[in-house]
């Protein structure tokens, strides 16, 4: 299978700030590589807000909604290997990464039991940023897992 190379790697050199999150799921490799791939409106974007093709050098864009108020996100996927590993942009305004094109890298592991789930998100501009983003991943991720449950349990 021939890799597709990004058509630009963002520069994150003058943007240190990162995190790390890590969580373990009951589902395999595929089915959480297929939510972040194409299915972001199944459990983080309002529904019919997603425009996402999931191919390496595609964009997306999708909206949250919450305290009344919408929050656009934009970006681009990097690289895709399947079933393994998810790397995108991650772009949003003031509330989120004030407009800098972010990294998020998904990686997935099977292990005996289904999948652990090791999100990198990197190129924060400042620590503000960085910790909101930090607070709301293991939320996000949370909402993933509780709408999985539920999809597979109704």
């Amino acid at each position: 299978m021939k890799q597709t190379i990004p058509i630009c790697m963002p520069d994150l050199s003058l943007r240190p700030f990162r995190l790390s999150v890590e969580k373990a799921m009951s589902f395999p490799p595929n089915v959480l590589y297929r939510v972040w791939i194409e299915q972001f409106d199944f459990w983080f974007a309002e529904p019919g807000s997603v425009l996402m093709k999931g191919e390496v050098n595609t964009v997306f864009y999708f909206e949250t909604a919450f305290a009344g108020n919408r929050h656009p996100h934009y970006g681009r996927f990097l690289r895709l290997v399947p079933d393994q590993l998810v790397e995108l942009t991650w772009l949003t305004g003031s509330d989120g990464t004030k407009g800098a094109e972010t990294v998020v890298t998904v990686e997935l592991k099977k292990v005996e039991d289904g999948t652990v789930l090791q999100l990198n998100h990197a190129g924060f501009p400042d620590e503000e940023s960085r910790d909101k983003h930090e607070q709301a991943w293991p939320l996000v991720l949370a909402q993933l897992e509780d709408r999985l449950t539920k999809f597979f349990h109704s």
